[in-house]
């Protein structure tokens, strides 16, 4: 373990130990190997201060004493980027993950939730009114880095991306400030919250607005063989574009996990999944779902009525903390021949022991959102696809299990058209000009007009213009 005395340089801390509410947690001291730990197990850094901010006035502080005393911060919410974003070595971890308070009004149908809560904590406030709105499909995910770079999840296509229901985001800004954004009061900076990440503040609250989802809804993995599950994927790229919006699509391509609706014989080899979300009448989605059934015989077919909870957590089991993870991912217009062809080649020579394929079909209402009407664009009708090893921390062959991803990304990079935001891992530069595009210009102006000198870099990072 490092102690105190191992540890960077850092200016003293008792003036800020006297404004500060939450806990100041330095190398050495209790609670700080746990308190630096991210989901990705494969990220190991030290920073010199953890400052888990109890509110906003905590992390007003924060930002202080990294200002003041020149120090690299990096912003923890629920800690789940595939770069490990959420901390920093040698300098200040801004720590949200204390910060969950989420409170519902059930009669305007909204949701106001504290910058350190998780998708889980927000499904389970929301739930009991029969109420939800778009989150994560991993449950332990937090909802400001998702948020922020734009919200892909179960419930997109029926009512849109997690930033299209985002009314309002109360913000800390680099120049320690506190602010509400929403429409009104800063369209331009809320636009740019919408999609551009934590490029431009600490988020410290959103309000949502819900819709009426649940407490039952009808969804579940089907799972199919390999030969049969490509067909699925070519069946699937004419059938999710003219599917009904209530029908959330996720492709899932895995080894077969030990779940209790598969076969023993299958845990462990190779499959081809759907997992599907249907936001409506059950007995219509049964009847919209039904031609995926008809093409092949799966393996296991777990769609059936269930709580909305329990859909948005299954598959919390695949992404457990402390697993070292890489990816790197690619938006697709469509699944051609050609890709689903390249999904069968990088299946076959996969090497680590958790890897996937997984992705998204975008459509309906989030498609309907104009462009440019948010920072996160890509929302024509497509697919989103992740390239995804994972492996425990004493596999030896960690060097392999990125290289599959490499290759197989560079294998489909003449099928692409960009990436999502939240997806990009180690592009670096050119990561943020295949996710912004020409939205690029619009989001440096405000970076240069809120955070001149970089001080949030932490992330997939919009540079000021005299960077």
């Amino acid at each position: 373990m490092t102690t105190e005395s191992e540890s960077p340089a850092l200016p003293s801390i008792e003036g800020l130990r006297l404004r500060f509410r939450g806990a100041l947690l330095r190398p050495g001291e209790e609670g700080y190997d746990d308190a630096r730990r991210v989901w990705n197990g494969a990220i190991d850094r030290r920073p010199a201060l953890i400052a888990r901010c109890a509110g906003a006035d905590d992390v007003v502080e924060a930002v202080r004493y990294a200002r003041d005393h020149d120090l690299i911060a990096s912003v923890r919410g629920g800690g789940h980027s595939i770069g490990g974003h959420g901390v920093c070595d040698g300098g200040i971890m801004i720590d949200l993950s204390l910060m969950k308070s989420v409170r519902v009004d059930g009669q305007a149908g909204t949701v106001r939730a504290s910058g350190g809560s998780l998708w889980s904590d927000v499904d389970r406030a929301t739930q009991p009114f029969g109420l939800a709105t778009t989150g994560g499909i991993i449950s332990h995910t937090g909802i400001g880095g998702l948020t922020l770079g734009g919200g892909l999840g179960h419930l997109m296509r029926k009512h849109g991306l997690t930033i299209d229901n985002l009314q309002s985001v109360e913000l800390v800004t680099a120049g320690a400030e506190r602010l509400r954004v929403d429409a009104e009061t800063d369209p331009e900076l809320f636009w740019g919250l919408r999609g551009g990440g934590g490029n431009f503040g600490i988020a410290t609250a959103f309000r949502y607005r819900l819709h009426k989802v649940g407490p039952i809804v009808l969804g579940g993995p089907i799972f199919w063989t390999i030969e049969d599950g490509l067909k699925v994927l070519r069946f699937l790229r004419d059938f999710a574009p003219a599917s009904p919006d209530e029908l959330g699509i996720t492709v899932a391509m895995m080894p077969a996990p030990p779940a209790p609706f598969i076969s023993r014989d299958w845990f462990g080899k190779p499959v081809v999944g759907l997992v599907l979300a249907w936001a409506g009448d059950i007995g219509a989605g049964e009847a919209a779902i039904a031609p995926l059934r008809a093409i092949a015989t799966p393996v296991a077919d777990a769609v059936r009525p269930m709580p909305y909870v329990a859909l948005q957590s299954m598959l919390d089991g695949g992404a457990p903390h402390g697993r070292h993870y890489y990816w790197k991912s690619h938006r697709l217009p469509t699944l051609s021949d050609a890709a689903i062809g390249q999904f069968g080649a990088l299946i076959a020579r996969a090497t680590a022991p958790f890897w996937q394929l997984n992705g998204w079909a975008v459509g309906g209402t989030a498609s309907r959102v104009a462009a440019d009407a948010t920072a996160m664009g890509q929302r024509e009708q497509g697919f989103h696809i992740n390239i995804v090893s994972a492996w425990p921390p004493s596999d030896t062959k960690a060097e392999s299990h990125v290289a599959w991803v490499r290759d197989g990304w560079a294998a489909l990079q003449p099928h692409s058209e960009g990436v999502y935001a939240n997806f990009l891992s180690d592009e670096g530069r050119a990561g943020v000009r295949m996710a912004y595009g020409a939205r690029l210009a619009r989001l440096t102006a405000l970076k240069d007009r809120y955070d001149p000198e970089n001080f949030f870099r932490m992330n997939a990072n919009i540079p000021p213009s005299g960077a």
